[in-house]
C-alpha cells in the first residue's frame, strides 16, 4: 500500500473508446488507493489515445502539462453535420444530394489556408462553462447558448488520405491548448463548401509525452475493478520524478537552494529567460514548481517532499 503521503507521479494512459476522462481518473484512484489524482487535458468518450494522469503531488503540475501543444490523428466525414460535431451526435443538416465529395487538392488547399491562428467556436456540447454551467449540461436541459469564440492555433496539418466512399479525409494535426478538433472538422467541411463532422480522433502526443509505451487503457479499467495483477501493472507504469524531464522543463539545484526555496526565498541562477520549471533537489525529489526570470528562481507552488512512487 502507498505510504501516508500516497504516491507521486505521472501515468501515460492509452485511453480506449468509450470511457470518459473522469472514468479513467476514477480507475486510477481505485488502483492506487488514493484520492489525489487528476488529468491534464480532457479526451471525449469517443476519442482514444494519450491521456496524461497525475497522482499525488504531481497534480500540482496540471496547469503546465495541460497547457502544452497536442498532436492528433483525425478522420473527418463529409456530407452531414451533427449536434455534437462528431459521429456520436444526431444529424442536424446534410449536404445536398449529388454534391461531389472534396478532392485531395481541395482539402490540401483548405488546410493550408486554415493553418496558423484561428478564431474558433467550440462545440455547443463541451465542458466549457458559461456563467458557471458547462455547455453540455445546458444542452441536455434544452437551452440554446451562444458559445463565445476563442483564439487557438493550428500549428501544423498533414493530409494523410482522401476517400470518396465514404467521403472523408484523414489528418494529422499539431494544435494549441483549447483547440477543438470537432470544431475544426465542421469548419474544414464548410470551407470546402459542404458539411462534415469528426468521425474518429486519436491523441498521439501532449507536450513532451507520446502515446507510444503508454499504459493500455483496458488494463487500467481492469485495475479499477479490483484485478490485483492489473493494479500492480498500474503502479509499475507510474513515472516518478526521475522521468520529470520528459514532462516539462526541469531545474536541478543543490542543498543550499533547496533550503532557501523551502523557506520561500528566491535563489540566483545563471539564465535570465522566463519560464516555468519543475525544481528537483540533489536526491532527485521534487522541491517546487518554480518560476525563472531575471536571473532568479522563485517558488510558484510548493511540493511536499517525502511521498513515494510505487507500493
Amino acid at each position: 500500500m502507498p505510504g501516508a503521503l500516497g504516491v507521486d507521479g505521472v501515468l501515460r494512459i492509452d485511453k480506449p473508446r468509450g470511457p470518459t476522462s473522469h472514468d479513467v481518473v476514477a480507475s486510477v484512484r481505485r488502483a492506487l488507493g488514493q484520492r489525489s489524482v487528476g488529468h491534464a487535458g480532457t479526451l471525449d468518450p469517443m476519442a482514444t489515445g494519450l491521456l496524461v494522469v497525475m497522482a499525488g503531488e504531481a497534480t500540482k503540475l496540471s496547469a503546465h502539462l495541460s497547457g502544452d501543444d497536442k498532436e492528433y490523428d483525425a478522420e473527418v466525414l463529409f456530407g452531414a453535420e451533427t449536434d455534437t460535431l462528431d459521429a456520436e451526435g444526431i444529424v442536424t443538416a446534410r449536404a445536398p444530394d449529388g454534391a461531389p465529395p472534396p478532392g485531395e487538392a481541395e482539402v490540401a488547399s483548405a488546410l493550408a489556408a486554415m493553418t496558423g491562428p484561428l478564431r474558433q467556436v467550440p462545440p455547443a456540447v463541451s465542458a466549457i462553462k458559461v456563467d458557471g454551467v458547462p455547455l453540455h449540461a445546458r444542452a441536455r436541459r434544452g437551452e440554446v447558448v451562444e458559445v463565445p469564440p476563442r483564439d487557438v492555433v493550428l500549428h501544423e496539418a498533414t493530409l494523410r488520405w482522401v476517400r470518396a466512399d465514404p467521403p472523408s479525409c484523414g489528418l494529422s494535426l499539431r494544435v494549441s491548448k483549447g483547440f477543438y478538433v470537432r470544431s475544426f472538422a465542421r469548419d474544414l467541411a464548410r470551407a470546402l463548401g459542404t458539411l462534415g463532422h469528426l468521425g474518429a480522433l486519436r491523441r498521439t502526443r501532449s507536450g513532451l509525452m507520446a502515446v507510444d509505451g503508454a499504459l493500455d487503457g483496458a488494463a487500467l479499467l481492469a485495475a479499477g475493478r479490483g484485478d490485483a495483477q492489473a493494479r500492480a501493472a498500474v503502479r509499475a507504469a507510474l513515472e516518478g520524478w526521475s522521468f520529470a524531464e520528459s514532462w516539462m522543463p526541469v531545474r536541478r539545484v543543490g542543498d543550499d537552494a533547496v533550503r532557501e526555496l523551502g523557506f520561500g526565498r528566491p535563489v540566483s541562477i545563471d539564465e535570465t529567460g522566463e519560464r516555468a520549471v519543475l525544481v528537483l533537489g540533489p536526491d532527485g525529489a521534487a522541491v517546487c514548481v518554480g518560476a525563472e526570470g531575471g536571473g532568479v528562481l522563485r517558488v510558484a507552488r510548493g511540493i511536499v517532499r517525502g511521498a513515494t512512487v510505487g507500493c
